[in-house]
C-alpha cells in the first residue's frame, strides 16, 4: 500500500486520539480531555486497533494498559503531532490581544513571587485570553520539557541535569544571604562560620544535593545538619521570627518580606556565588509567535527586577 493509500485510512484526529487514549489509558478521561462523547472515543478506538493490527489498549483488573505496539508507536507519533503543531503555529501570527493560547511553566515558588506574580498582572491586560499553568519544579523538569510537557521552565542554571537538548537564556542573578531574627540572642551584627555551623538550620527541602544552597555549602566544605526543612522557599522567612535558626535565603526574596517581618540579613562569612535563575525551552517552540512573544515577556520582566 503506497502513502496516499496508507493516509487515506488515518487521519490527523486519530493519532491525537491515540496520544490521549495512550496518556489516559482510559476511554472515559480521554473523552473528557477531548470534549467527545464516549461513544466516539470508543469508535476511534475501534478504527486504530483495525489499522494498526493490534488491539492497542487491553484490560488490566479495572485499567487498561498499552500494548507492547502500543508504547513503541508513542515516541514516533507523538513526535509527528509536534512537527505539526509547530509547522502550523509557525505559520500564523500571534495578537496577544485577541487570541487563545495556553502554556504550562515551572517554576519555583520563589520564582513565581518575586518575577511571574509581577508578570502575571500585565498579561492580564495585554493577553486577557492567554492561560498560564504554573507547576513546582520536579527533579525531572529537564527531561518533562523535552517530552512537551511543559512550554517553559525557569530553574537555576546549575540544577537542570544534562539531557535532551534545550535552549534557555539567563534571565537574572541572585545572591544567597544569612536571614534570622531580628533579635537573634547568639548573632550580633556579624555572624562568624562556626556561629553559621552550629546554629539550628532552616533549609529547603529538595533532593539532597541538588538544592543552590546545598550545592553552595558543599563547594566550600560546609556539611550542614538540617534541623527543619519545608518544600516552600516563600515559607521560610516565615519561620524564622522568634527562633534561633539561620537560613541562607535568595536576597530578592528577604527584601520582599524584611519590612513586614522582623527578621535580619547577614552577608555570610564565606564567599557563596550567586545563582543565575534561566529559562530553559524545547527547540520545537522556537519558532512558534506566541512562544517567542511570552519568552519576550519573561526577559522584559526579569530585567525590571535590576
Amino acid at each position: 500500500m503506497d502513502r496516499d493509500s496508507l493516509l487515506q485510512h488515518l487521519d490527523l484526529n486519530l493519532l491525537v486520539a491515540f496520544d490521549v487514549l495512550i496518556d489516559e489509558c482510559s476511554v472515559t478521561r480521554a473523552a473528557e480531555r477531548l470534549s467527545v462523547g464516549q461513544p466516539a472515543m470508543s469508535a476511534s478506538l475501534a478504527r486504530m486497533r483495525k489499522f494498526f493490527g493490534d488491539p492497542l489498549l487491553v484490560r488490566d483488573g479495572r485499567t487498561l494498559r498499552p500494548t507492547s505496539t502500543a508504547l513503541e508507536l508513542v515516541a514516533p507519533i507523538r513526535d509527528a503531532l509536534d512537527t505539526i503543531e509547530s509547522t502550523v503555529r509557525a505559520a500564523r501570527d500571534f495578537d496577544p490581544r485577541t487570541d487563545r493560547r495556553t502554556f504550562t511553566l515551572m517554576a519555583s515558588d520563589f520564582v513565581l513571587l518575586v518575577l511571574l506574580r509581577p508578570l502575571l498582572a500585565e498579561l492580564e491586560h495585554e493577553a486577557p485570553n492567554l492561560r498560564l499553568t504554573v507547576r513546582p519544579t520536579t527533579p525531572d523538569a529537564g527531561e518533562r520539557l523535552a517530552r512537551d510537557e511543559l512550554d517553559l521552565l525557569v530553574l537555576p542554571t546549575e540544577l537542570l541535569g544534562r539531557g535532551a537538548e534545550l535552549r534557555s537564556a539567563p534571565l537574572f542573578t541572585e545572591r544567597l544571604l544569612i536571614t534570622i531574627d531580628r533579635d537573634h540572642p547568639d548573632v550580633g551584627e556579624t555572624i562568624t562560620e562556626q556561629q553559621f555551623r552550629e546554629l539550628p538550620y532552616l533549609a529547603y527541602e529538595g533532593r539532597p544535593g541538588t538544592t543552590i544552597s546545598d550545592l553552595r555549602l558543599r563547594r566550600l566544605g560546609i556539611e550542614r545538619h538540617v534541623d527543619v526543612a519545608t518544600q516552600s522557599f516563600v515559607i521560610q522567612p516565615l519561620m524564622l521570627p522568634g527562633t534561633r535558626m539561620v537560613a541562607l535565603l535568595h536576597e530578592r526574596l528577604v527584601a520582599h518580606f524584611a519590612p513586614t517581618l522582623p527578621i535580619r540579613v547577614l552577608d555570610p562569612p564565606f564567599d557563596v556565588p550567586p545563582l543565575t535563575e534561566a529559562m530553559f525551552w524545547s527547540p520545537r517552540t522556537d519558532a512558534d509567535p506566541a512562544h517567542r512573544w511570552l519568552r519576550d515577556r519573561v526577559r522584559h520582566a526579569a530585567a525590571a527586577l535590576d
